[in-house]
């Protein structure tokens, strides 16, 4: 069924028959998936590292350690702005080379580094070449796949990139019993070598010449405008920004909160699985609900989950002096996640569904207003952590409130628009 989907969706923007037999959707799968997971890996094999990163690059406070994570998410703010447009003229293949580029530079500065100011560029400039990898794997999704198998698709790899974060944590402190944490970034350098030699071998190019665009700050700015005027691909990038803000904040603060907070030490890595179990679980479980329910009913459920659940769980334990049982946390998180997991795929699909003749531009300007929005907000929470968890609780309760009132102002947008039918 989805090597039809591909099929139609090729012939529909005149690509030839040899160009989509060179690799399989499974293939496509993988390899992106993998393209993916280098972002999970880059953030959460660093977690366990934290506290000696800190030390060893004399970190005055252990929040601002919490940097280290949520900078590489800046970074791929700015890559998304320059890799869409990019794609679009020089094609997807060749922008995704110079991603990989930025990525090993910033790759080899983490490693080599002696102060806390070169790490913190070093993990901007992996960022942004992981924003390549993000902003032109969408776009390859959105030249092949449209409409509801776009969000199978798009699942299924969220659904393999968010196994990385189940094992990043304990591949990062299994890497830490025989090095130090210099050597994670070494490793996921390795990594990151093997995924672009199978892309550059196996990955045929999806945007054919005559369909390519000058690269022009004016057609840039004409395409991004488009886009941002659009009231269905903002309200929807908006909601992914609010939802990713406090999924940030707390991948800034879980470390502290298990490792420290709760004394978990050496198993973290394992709770942290766990938690990132209900992730995955939920993106493979999108994968085939989508298909009956629709996009923006799943995006509905999810939002209104995560917030009713934060909500009951901040009031339950307010007037709890003590930290709350670690059973029921980890049971919070379990479901909070498990309601976010339905989004990511999802919403990014909805944003992108109007902006299929500007894939390039619009994956960026997806890609950049959300995270934009999303970074700062990460931030402040976790740099509110005080030996607490309710930071981030409140957080969900409050950014998916946000987040569920815009997209209820959408909704008259769809039903008033002719190009768009998510359910």
């Amino acid at each position: 069924m989805l090597e039809g989907w591909i099929k139609y969706s090729h012939e529909g923007r005149g690509m030839k028959k040899s160009e989509l037999t060179q690799t399989s959707t499974g293939e496509f799968v993988a390899m992106s998936a993998l393209m993916m997971a280098l972002i999970a890996l880059a953030i959460d094999a660093m977690l366990p590292a934290l506290p000696d990163l800190g030390k060893d690059l004399n970190v005055s406070h252990p929040n601002d350690a919490q940097l280290v994570v949520s900078m590489v998410f800046l970074g791929m703010a700015i890559g998304q702005v320059f890799f869409g447009p990019l794609s679009d003229s020089i094609g997807r293949k060749s922008a995704v080379y110079i991603g990989y580029v930025i990525f090993f530079i910033g790759s080899i500065c983490s490693i080599v580094t002696d102060t806390f100011a070169l790490m913190i560029i070093g993990r901007i400039l992996q960022g942004i070449g992981l924003g390549g990898a993000r902003t032109i794997c969408i776009a390859l999704i959105r030249d092949q796949f449209v409409g509801d198998a776009m969000a199978k698709v798009m699942s299924y790899i969220m659904a393999v990139f968010v196994l990385a974060p189940m094992i990043a944590p304990a591949l990062g402190q299994g890497i830490l019993l025989i090095g130090n944490w210099r050597w994670i970034f070494t490793f996921i350098l390795g990594l990151s070598v093997v995924s672009l030699v199978w892309f550059l071998l196996r990955q045929p190019e999806t945007l054919s010449l005559d369909k390519r665009s000058r690269f022009s700050i004016v057609l840039i700015w004409s395409a991004a405008s488009e886009a941002v005027r659009n009231p269905i691909t903002i309200g929807f990038t908006i909601a992914l920004g609010f939802i990713l803000g406090a999924f940030i904040g707390y991948l800034s603060s879980v470390q502290q909160i298990m490792q420290i907070q709760y004394a978990l030490g050496s198993h973290f890595p394992i709770v942290f699985a766990v938690c990132a179990l209900s992730v995955g679980l939920a993106s493979l479980l999108n994968g085939k609900l989508v298909l009956y329910f629709g996009m923006l009913k799943l995006c509905k459920l999810g939002i209104l989950g995560v917030t009713v659940t934060s909500i009951i769980f901040f009031g339950a334990n307010l007037l709890n002096i003590d930290e709350p049982p670690l059973w029921s946390l980890i049971l919070y998180f379990m479901i909070t996640l498990f309601f976010v997991g339905l989004q990511f795929g999802n919403l990014n699909a909805l944003a992108m569904q109007p902006l299929g003749h500007i894939a390039g531009v619009g994956s960026s300007v997806v890609g950049f207003i959300s995270s934009v929005l999303s970074v700062p907000i990460g931030i402040l929470i976790g740099a509110l952590y005080d030996d607490s968890v309710m930071p981030v609780v409140v957080g969900f309760a409050s950014l998916g409130l946000l987040a569920t009132v815009t997209i209820f102002w959408i909704v008259p947008c769809l039903s008033m628009s002719k190009n768009h039918s998510p359910s």
